[in-house]
This record gives C-alpha cells, structure tokens and sequence, in this order.
C-alpha cells in the first residue's frame, strides 16, 4: 500500500450504514491541529463529502480506533442508529479482529493465549506509554503484548527500538487484517490485503510459508461470532463451515468481567461511538 494521500483512501466494505476502509499507516483517524496535513477524516470528507454528518466532532462516526503507526480495516458508521448498533457488538465483546504482524525473534509457539493485564506506565518519562500489568486498558496493546513476549513488532519506536538504524524499516510492521462485526441488521466483515509482500519492501523475503492467509481467512470466517453470553452462534454466522484447514481449538474459558473492567471498557468505546438513543 503506497503513502497515503487525500485521494487514494482504500473502501474494502460499504452499505448503507458501514464503510469498511484500508487505513495507511502513519496516518491518524482524525484531529482537530492544524498541522495535521493528513487524516483519515480529511481523507472521508474529501471522497464522501455526501456522508459527512454535522452534527459529529469530526464529520463521521468512527466506531473503534487503530493506532498512528497501524494501517488495515477501520469501520465507520453512517448514522446514528448504525454507530449504537456497533458499540453493541464491541461493548459486548462480539467483534472478531486478526492482526498481521512481523514481529522480531523466532516464535516458537504456533498458538498462544496472552492474559497480561495493561495500565499507564508510571515511569519517569515513559508516561505515554503502556506497561503489562496494573490497571485495565486497551492502548497499544498488541504492541505492548508483543514486547512482553520478547518479540516485539518490527518498526515499533516506542515498546521495541531496533540495535541500529539500519533495522528500521519504512513503517511499523502491524496491519488490522480481518474484521468482523456481526451487527442486529448487517453482518459487516471485510479483509484487506495483506501490505507485507517483497514487492512493496525489497528488504522482506519469506523463506518459509506455516499458512497461506486465504486458508487463514476461511477459518476467521467460518468460526462463530463471539458471544460471551449463553446462545449459540449468532445469526449472521455460518450455518456450515466453509472449505479450509480445520477450526481452530476453543479458547480457553474466561473468568467473569469485573465491574472495573466493564467500567475500562465503556469508558474507551465511549470516546469513538456515540452511545445510541433509549
């Protein structure tokens, strides 16, 4: 995927209440400076001038949010009613997300659960960044798991500097690669393409292929929607599974969501969707 720019935002996903857009990296979603020459916003009025809506901060509803450095799918709703919706499926924990990430080391594990806790870092000069551990939250946290592990994301400044300049690469290596959230009206998923590829980054060469990402996405949608709740599946899942390698194991049971954490997570999904009308 090529710089961004104003005219070449990527849709992967449009109806009548969704846009699923391929955010670049480097990029942010919105912003009120006026240095900010580019964002993801700008690049929305400026393809859907139609779709702006007035009556929001920055002209759309943006329903969950990537970090600066994180290219990959963006949902954002239409209306109102779409954006309520949304925040249904994510306060409910129903959204299904994979991730690509080119990560330092050698992984071992082809599976892992990862159940670190992620608060502020209290130190000294480390404030804007996440620690493992301490209080609930959700910035930065697949970087911030990464680097617990000892692996972190290539490219990422901020929880893995690399030993020398020439290590750096042009971005930071992770992409939100699959999304999926099963709304009451709509089922809307969408896959972008995958950014990490020799032809776009001569100093990338794999050597060695565990997974092609086309039987990776016949998994991600064949498997059920989350539901933390009792019930089956929900209804925009398939009823048959689709050709493919075998389903992955269920994860491992969680314990009940405290009254905290609940409270962590409105508290985040509150500063991206706007709760829907009573």
């Amino acid at each position: 995927m090529e710089p961004g720019s104003v005219e070449n935002l990527c849709v992967v996903y449009r109806s009548r209440d969704f846009l699923v857009v391929n955010k670049h990296w480097d990029v942010r979603i919105d912003s009120k400076a006026w240095w900010e020459t580019l964002t993801l916003q700008k690049q929305l009025q400026h393809r859907f001038p139609e779709l702006a809506d007035p009556d929001t901060c920055y002209g759309f509803r943006f329903c969950h949010q990537l970090d600066f450095s994180t290219s990959g799918a963006l949902c954002v709703a239409l209306n109102k009613a779409a954006a309520g919706s949304a925040y249904r499926c994510f306060k409910d924990r129903k959204v299904t997300k994979a991730y690509l990430a080119l990560v330092r080391g050698h992984v071992q594990e082809s599976r892992m659960t990862i159940s670190y806790a992620i608060g502020k870092n209290s130190t000294e000069g480390r404030t804007h960044t996440m620690c493992i551990e301490g209080t609930q939250g959700r910035t930065h946290q697949l970087r911030v798991h990464c680097s617990s592990l000892g692996h972190p994301i290539v490219g990422d400044q901020t929880y893995g500097q690399a030993s020398s300049q020439e290590d750096q690469p042009f971005r930071m290596m992770l992409h939100a690669f699959y999304l999926r959230i099963p709304t009451c009206t709509e089922c809307v998923e969408a896959c972008t393409p995958d950014p990490f590829v020799p032809t776009l980054d001569a100093c990338w060469s794999p050597h060695t292929l565990v997974q092609p990402l086309d039987e990776l996405v016949q998994v991600l949608r064949a498997a059920p929607d989350p539901d933390p709740t009792e019930g089956g599946p929900r209804p925009c899942s398939p009823s048959m599974p689709l050709p493919g390698p075998g389903r992955p194991p269920p994860p491992p049971a969680k314990l009940p969501e405290t009254e905290a954490q609940r409270a962590s997570c409105l508290k985040w999904l509150s500063e991206w969707t706007l709760e829907p009308d009573n």
